[in-house]
């Protein structure tokens, strides 16, 4: 019989061969992306797929969220949560409509407003869909929708862009495409047409999935702010190009992400099963805290060490510069993979406010610090101010989170490691040949300091649970 650890990892590893897969593809696709679209093209086309993201919890009125957190729960009603959240879905879908005419008004997105509403649409559809099969324990089949979605949307990339040169418009159609049919893929593999009923639309569940998720909504806005608040300043103080290869940057780091993405759905769904007995939680944290915490500095530091080699290899010549605020951005992703692990703790005890409380924080303190930087130093200056912003809300999760949940994070391990790597992101971004032989040291030292708690780690998943 599995324990909770082989729970933890069977899902990660499915979910792992799905996600890693597409998301492999779309990062192997970089130097075609890069070649298609010049570098005030790319800045336009991520302006615009963030601009949406920045949308896309607003009119959902964050549903996406509740919907997999409410039909997770072993007692759930499925039916009454799903026929819910799609009502909720649909009166912000029809609010968003009205008011999508103000996007108009924005001179960048002129001519463009039309994608905007297109893509935030396709994706909550899309997202509502996949969280409810994922909270309904059909993680197979939650993996398999993202790989079909990333062939479908890279297919439409490769007919829009190289075929009928859409440029910037065939960029983001490519995802709607992409979400509207996977949605549909999704309605008929999991006979969801059965399971939404208006009949079990319930006012009572619809004010409990509000105030779950409406706190999430600004939560969300905030690290969207985060994201693109340096993206936005860039383009004004230094232009289109400038921003494209600080975009085209962003691209590595998000291997890290990507990696702690695909173990966190996995760990939230097992966080929230697990979440009865207060001290067993306690020791499942700590214990689960301890390897991701391993694998995000070891990944990490070995992205740093290649970060140059990497940016040659993915990016066209006309990117290269990007590999400068490389390490700055690999370090941020990590702090931000144990900021969004410690957003679990208020997932599992319905705390959305405190979730928003703490990311406001890092929100504020990225906005200011662009504002102070981003003139002076450039793009680097943008890499760092969200560095220091995910390090802002990490502290404050951390004090908060041990008043809520009290499991052991090793803070001395936690901040001599991160000590570590930040040192190597800055050995890296220096401009010197011998820059190597520190950054190779330290990378080493992470490993062997890190390496002894990995494989404790992974020793757990071969332990059977008596029946």
């Amino acid at each position: 019989m599995m324990n909770r650890y082989q729970k933890l990892g069977s899902n990660t590893v499915i979910l792992g061969i799905g996600t890693f897969g597409s998301k492999l593809l779309v990062f192997l696709l970089m130097p075609f992306y890069t070649a298609m679209l010049s570098t005030a093209e790319y800045s336009t086309a991520e302006l615009i797929t963030s601009t949406a993201n920045l949308l896309i919890p607003l009119a959902c009125i964050g549903i996406s969220n509740g919907i997999f957190r409410f039909a997770a729960e072993k007692e759930s009603d499925k039916e009454a949560v799903f026929s819910s959240s799609l009502a909720l879905l649909g009166l912000g879908t029809l609010v968003f409509l009205l008011l999508a005419p103000i996007l108009s008004l924005v001179d960048y997105f002129s001519g463009y407003t039309y994608l905007i509403v297109a893509y935030v649409i396709s994706a909550n559809i899309q997202a509502v869909c996949a969280q409810y099969v994922r909270a309904v324990d059909r993680t197979k089949l939650f993996a398999l929708q993202g790989v079909f979605n990333t062939l479908i949307t890279v297919g439409c990339n490769l007919v829009f862009l190289a075929v009928f040169d859409l440029g910037v418009t065939g960029y983001v159609l490519s995802v709607v495409v992409g979400n509207l049919v996977t949605a549909v893929f999704l309605t008929v593999s999991a006979g969801l047409w059965r399971v939404f009923r208006f009949s079990r639309i319930e006012k009572r569940l619809i004010g409990q999935l509000l105030r779950f998720s409406l706190p999430l909504i600004p939560t969300t806005v905030c690290w969207l702010i985060t994201d693109l608040s340096d993206r936005y300043m860039v383009t004004y103080f230094w232009g289109d190009s400038i921003n494209g290869i600080y975009s085209a940057a962003y691209k590595i780091p998000t291997v890290v992400h990507l990696v702690s993405g695909i173990f966190l759905q996995a760990w939230q769904f097992s966080a929230v099963a697990e979440s009865s007995d207060e001290e067993e939680c306690r020791k499942f944290y700590s214990k689960v805290f301890d390897g991701f915490l391993s694998v995000i500095l070891i990944g990490s530091v070995g992205l740093i060490l290649c970060s140059e080699l990497l940016a040659h290899l993915l990016l066209n010549a006309s990117y290269h510069g990007a590999k400068t605020y490389i390490p700055t951005l690999l370090c941020a992703v990590a702090v931000e993979a144990l900021v969004s692990f410690l957003a679990t703790v208020y997932l599992v005890r319905k705390k959305s406010m405190h979730s928003f409380l703490t990311a406001i924080l890092g929100t504020v303190c990225n906005v200011l610090l662009n504002l102070l930087l981003i003139p002076r130093v450039g793009a680097l200056g943008a890499a760092f101010a969200t560095l220091m912003a995910y390090c802002v809300v990490l502290v404050a999760r951390v004090i908060d989170v041990k008043r809520i949940l009290p499991f052991r994070m090793q803070l001395p391990r936690l901040i001599g490691n991160f000590a570590l790597l930040f040192l190597a992101a800055v050995f890296m971004t220096a401009e010197n040949g011998w820059r190597y032989l520190p950054v190779s040291l330290l990378t080493a030292l992470i490993c062997a300091l890190n390496a002894p708690v990995l494989i404790r780690s992974i020793r757990q998943l071969f332990i059977r649970r008596k029946k």
